[in-house]
C-alpha cells in the first residue's frame, strides 16, 4: 500500500479545488464486502496529471467527465487521472470494498451476545481509500453528500442529521467543508437515547446488549455535554458548526474516540458493563470533552499536513482537561493529568523517537501515523498549559478566537496559529514555540538551597536544558499540629527559569517544591533535606496536584536510576494507605506494579516486591470496610489480584462471587481473577468455558483469550501464538486480549523459546495485516518481560536486518530502549 507524501500533497493542492463528494453505500450485499459509488467534483486550475486514492476489492467502472477509466491502472491503491484539462471535471468510481475486523477502513462486528452486526468508519490518516474513492488529504476540504442502504431494522448515523426514506435507505444532510478523514458513518441497530440543547438534536448510541449499561448512564453523559457544549460557546466566539451532536460507542475501536464532526465515535469500553471508579468516569468526561473541543480545533479548522497534527490534539487535549475542571463536577481533572497522562509524555520523549511537539516536516502519511504518541498529546496540552500560564488566558483565548476566525471551514499552519496568538498580545510569542514546539527532550530543573549570613536562606534553581519555565516554587514546613506527618504550605513563590538573580525564601522550608501546581514540563529533583521530608510526610501534603508533581518526581527518579525501585515500593507502602485522591492511589499503584515489580526489581527481588504490593492493598481493603470509598476499594480489589503470588484467597472470592464485605464480583473482577489464576496455574480450560458461558459477550470472548494465553502449559502457548502470527482471523481486540495474557514474569522459562521467534513473527505479521495490527503486535505481543541482553541483540538484530514496517518499527525502537533502560535501573 503506497503512502501519500507530503510533497505529492503539496502538488495535488496547488492543482485541485475539490468542492462536492456524493457518496452512496450499500451495506446488504454479504459480511465480507459492501459497496460504494463516489461522484467527485473538483476543479483543475491547470492542464495536469494527478490521482485518486482508492483500496477496493474490486473496481468495477471508474469514468472522468464521462469517460471510461481502465481499471487495470489502478495500482498501489492510486488509480491515475491523466490529461486533466484547466475546468471542472467529474470523477464517478463504482467499486467493491471489503470490511475491516482491524478497526481500520469500514470496521464490521458481530455481538457474540445476541448476533446483531454493526458497522463504522474509522478514516484517520489514509483509510478513507478502503470506503470510498478520495482525494484523500486534509487541505481538499469538501461537502459530502452520503447515502446509505442498510438493513430494514438498522439505523444509520453520520456527520449530519439522517434522514429514514424507507425500505433500508438512508440519506445524511449535507456537510459544510470538511476534511475526508472526517467523514463517519455507523449503522447497526443501535439503542439510541435522545435529547436536544440549545436548538440541536444530542444523541448517544450504543449496541442493545450495552443498553442496560448505558441507560443509568445517559443523563450523566448527556449533562457531561451540555456543560462542555456551554463552556466551549463562551470561550469561543464561533459558534458549533455543525447541525446535530451524536456520540456513539461502538465496538473494537483502536483509539480512545474520533473527532468525527456531528458524530464522534467512542470505544464503547466506555459504557461501564462492571463497577468502576468516579476517576474512570472522570476520564470517560474528559475524553468527552477532548472530542467536542475538536469540533472548532480540528474539524472546524483543520491542519494542512500530518505534520502540525499537535494543533490538533494537545489543544483538544489542554481543553478537555482545563474546561471539565472549570464546568463539571470533576475539579480535580489535573490531577490525574499530572500522574497519569503526563508519563506518557515524559517516558516517549526521553526515547530515540522523540520528536518535536511540532515537527518541522513529516515526509508522509505513514511517518505522520507514528506521531499519535505521549508527545502530541500530553506534552503538546502541557506545553500549552504552560503557554496559557505565561501568556495569561485571556490573550489565549482572544488568540484562539482569531485563528477560528480567519481559518474557519478551511486549513492552517503552525505559522497561522502563532500568528493568531501573536496577535492578542506583546510578548513574543514566536520565541516561546521556538523554543517549546521545535525542540525535544525533558528539562530537568533542581534546588539549590543556601544559607546567608543572616540565617535565611535564597533559592537558585539548576536548569538542565533550553527552555523557559515559568513555575511556582512551594515552600511547606512541618505542621507540628498533627504528631509531624502533614506539612503545611507557608507559600508559594512564583518563578521565571532560567533566574537572574537567587530567591530569598526566609527560613528554611521543611519541603521545597519546585512545579508546585504542576504548570509547567519538566523533571523535577529534590534537595536532600526535601527528600527527607519527601519520605517522611509526602502523604501529608496538602494538595493532591503537588502529591501528583511529587510522585511523578519519584517515578522520573526510579527510571532514570537515581533512586531505588525498591524505594519507591516503600513510599508507596508508606504513603499510599493515606491517600485520598483516587486518580493518585491508581497511578502510583499502577506503576508500581506494571513496571517496578514486573521490571525493575530483579527476579530475586519479585517476590518481596509483591508481597509489598499486597500487603499495601490489603491495608486499602481494611481501610474501606466501612463502605464509605467504594472507588478506592475497588482499586485496591483489582491490584490485589494482580499482584497475587499465592492463588487461595483469589479463588476464594471466585468460588464465593464476592470480596469479604464487597464488592459482589461482576463481569470485571471474575476475569480479573481467573486471568490471575491462569498465570499461577490454578485454573484450567474447563473453568475459562465455564465462565466463557456464563459471560458470552464481547468482553467475555476477550476475557477467555487473554485467560487461554496465560495457561501455564507448552499446548496453551503454542495454541496462542498460532492465533496470533499464523491464522490472521483475530480481529483488533482479540489479538490484543491473547497478546495481553501470553507474556507472563512467572513463566519466563516456559516461554523463553518464543523470544527470537517474535521478532521473525511480528515483521511478517505487520506486513500482512498493516499498522493496526502492527501496531498492537508491537505493544501487546512484544516480550518485555525478558529483561536481558539476549532480548536486546534480537530487537536490534531485527531493526537493522528485517525492515519491519513503520508501524511496527516505531514500537520496537521504543520498546528496546525501555528494555535497555530496565537493564540499567537493574544495575546495582
Amino acid at each position: 500500500m503506497s503512502v501519500l507524501t507530503r510533497d505529492e500533497a503539496q502538488t495535488r493542492a496547488k492543482l485541485l479545488d475539490v468542492h462536492h463528494y456524493a457518496i452512496a453505500l450499500d451495506l446488504t450485499t454479504g459480511d465480507e464486502t459492501f459497496e460504494s459509488r463516489t461522484v467527485v467534483r473538483f476543479t483543475a486550475r491547470a492542464a495536469a496529471d494527478t490521482f485518486v486514492e482508492l483500496k477496493p476489492a474490486e473496481l468495477r467502472q471508474a469514468t472522468l467527465d464521462g469517460h471510461p477509466l481502465d481499471p487495470e491502472t489502478l495500482q498501489d491503491n492510486r488509480l491515475p487521472l491523466q490529461g486533466l484539462t484547466a475546468g471542472e471535471h467529474e470523477l464517478r468510481i463504482d467499486a467493491v470494498m471489503r470490511y475491516s475486523r482491524t478497526g481500520e477502513g469500514m470496521h464490521r462486528f458481530t455481538d457474540p451476545t445476541d448476533g446483531e452486526t454493526y458497522v463504522y468508519t474509522q478514516l484517520f490518516m489514509d483509510d478513507v481509500q478502503r470506503v470510498f474513492a478520495a482525494f484523500d488529504q486534509p487541505d481538499l476540504k469538501a461537502a459530502f453528500d452520503l447515502t446509505v442502504k442498510a438493513p430494514e431494522d438498522w439505523t444509520v448515523l453520520a456527520n449530519g442529521i439522517t434522514t429514514d426514506l424507507g425500505d433500508g435507505h438512508w440519506q445524511a444532510a449535507t456537510t459544510p467543508l470538511i476534511s475526508t478523514y472526517l467523514v463517519a458513518v455507523a449503522a447497526g441497530p443501535w439503542h439510541s437515547v435522545h435529547t436536544e440543547h440549545r436548538g440541536l438534536p444530542f444523541g448517544i448510541h450504543c449496541r442493545r446488549s450495552l443498553a442496560p449499561y448505558l441507560d443509568p448512564d445517559a443523563d450523566e453523559i448527556f449533562e457531561i455535554t451540555r456543560q462542555c457544549f456551554d463552556r466551549y460557546h463562551e470561550k469561543f466566539e464561533e459558534p458549533y458548526p455543525f447541525d446535530s451532536y451524536d456520540q456513539a460507542f461502538v465496538p473494537e475501536f483502536n483509539a480512545g474516540a474520533m473527532e468525527n464532526p456531528g458524530l464522534v465515535t467512542f470505544r464503547d469500553e466506555f459504557v461501564y458493563r462492571s463497577a468502576v471508579t468516579d476517576t474512570e468516569r472522570q476520564t470517560r468526561a474528559m475524553v468527552i470533552a477532548h472530542e467536542m473541543a475538536h469540533m472548532w480545533f480540528g474539524d472546524l479548522v483543520t491542519l494542512r499536513w500530518w505534520d502540525d497534527i499537535w494543533l490538533n490534539e494537545s489543544f483538544a487535549e489542554y481543553m478537555g482537561y482545563q474546561t471539565l475542571t472549570e464546568a463539571t463536577r470533576f475539579t480535580d481533572t489535573w490531577v490525574d493529568f499530572g500522574v497519569m497522562r503526563k508519563g506518557w509524555g515524559y517516558d516517549a520523549d526521553q526515547r530515540p523517537s522523540t520528536h518535536p511537539v511540532a515537527p518541522e516536516a513529516v515526509d508522509d502519511t505513514a511517518s505522520a501515523l507514528l506521531n499519535f504518541d505521549g508527545i502530541s498529546y500530553a506534552k503538546g496540552a502541557s506545553a500549552l498549559r504552560q503557554l496559557v500560564t505565561w501568556l495569561g488566558e485571556k490573550d489565549f483565548l482572544a488568540g484562539i478566537n482569531t485563528h477560528f476566525a480567519r481559518h474557519k471551514f478551511a486549513n492552517a499552519t503552525l505559522a497561522d496559529f502563532i500568528d493568531s496568538l501573536a496577535s492578542a498580545t506583546e510578548r513574543d510569542v514566536h520565541a516561546w514555540a521556538d523554543a517549546w514546539l521545535r525542540t525535544t527532550g525533558v528539562d530537568t530543573l533542581r534546588p539549590v538551597v543556601t544559607r546567608g549570613e543572616e540565617g535565611t536562606y535564597t533559592l537558585q534553581v539548576e536548569h538542565k536544558g533550553s527552555r523557559p519555565h515559568r513555575i511556582a516554587v512551594g515552600l511547606y514546613d512541618q505542621d507540628v499540629s498533627d504528631e509531624g506527618r502533614h506539612l503545611a504550605l507557608r507559600d508559594r513563590l512564583d518563578l521565571d527559569v532560567p533566574q537572574s538573580t537567587p530567591q530569598p525564601i526566609g527560613k528554611r522550608p521543611t519541603l521545597l517544591v519546585l512545579n508546585d501546581g504542576d504548570l509547567t514540563y519538566t523533571k523535577v529533583r529534590f534537595d536532600p533535606e526535601s527528600f527527607k521530608a519527601v519520605t517522611a510526610s509526602l502523604s501529608g501534603l496538602p494538595s493532591p496536584l503537588t502529591r501528583a508533581v511529587v510522585w511523578n518526581a519519584l517515578r522520573d527518579a526510579v527510571r532514570d536510576g537515581e533512586l531505588p525501585p525498591t524505594a519507591y515500593l516503600d513510599a508507596a507502602r508508606t504513603h499510599l494507605p493515606h491517600e485520598t485522591d483516587l486518580a493518585l492511589v491508581q497511578g502510583v499503584l499502577a506503576f508500581a506494579s506494571s513496571y517496578v515489580a514486573d521490571r525493575y526489581v530483579t527476579p530475586e527481588q519479585r517476590p518481596a516486591a509483591l508481597a509489598t504490593l499486597s500487603s499495601l492493598c490489603r491495608d486499602l481493603i481494611r481501610r474501606t470496610e466501612d463502605g464509605d470509598n467504594p472507588g478506592l476499594r475497588l482499586i485496591a480489589v483489582r491490584h490485589c489480584i494482580n499482584v497475587a503470588a499465592h492463588p487461595d484467597t483469589i479463588a476464594a472470592w471466585l468460588a464465593d462471587g464476592t470480596v469479604p464485605g464487597g464488592p459482589e464480583l461482576d463481569p470485571e473482577l471474575r476475569w480479573r481473577v481467573l486471568a490471575r489464576l491462569a498465570v499461577l496455574g490454578a485454573t484450567d480450560e474447563t473453568a475459562i468455558a465455564a465462565e466463557l458461558a456464563r459471560d458470552p459477550s464481547a468482553t467475555g470472548q476477550e476475557g477467555a483469550a487473554r485467560c487461554r494465553a496465560a495457561l501455564p502449559t507448552e499446548e496453551a502457548k503454542a495454541q496462542a501464538w498460532e492465533a496470533m502470527f499464523t491464522r490472521d482471523d483475530l480481529s483488533n481486540y482479540l489479538f490484543t486480549a491473547t497478546a495481553q495474557g501470553f507474556w507472563q514474569p512467572e513463566q519466563t522459562d516456559l516461554v523463553r523459546p518464543y523470544v527470537p521467534r517474535y521478532y521473525e513473527d511480528a515483521v511478517a505479521l505487520a506486513a500482512r495485516r498493516g499498522p493496526a495490527i502492527a501496531e498492537a503486535a508491537g505493544r501487546w505481543a512484544f516480550p518485555d518481560h525478558a529483561i536481558d541482553e539476549d532480548n536486546q541483540a534480537l530487537g536490534q538484530a531485527c531493526l537493522r536486518d528485517a525492515d519491519p514496517i513503520p508501524a511496527l518499527r516505531r514500537k520496537l525502537v521504543d520498546q528496546l530502549d525501555d528494555l535497555g533502560r530496565a537493564l540499567r535501573v537493574r544495575q546495582p
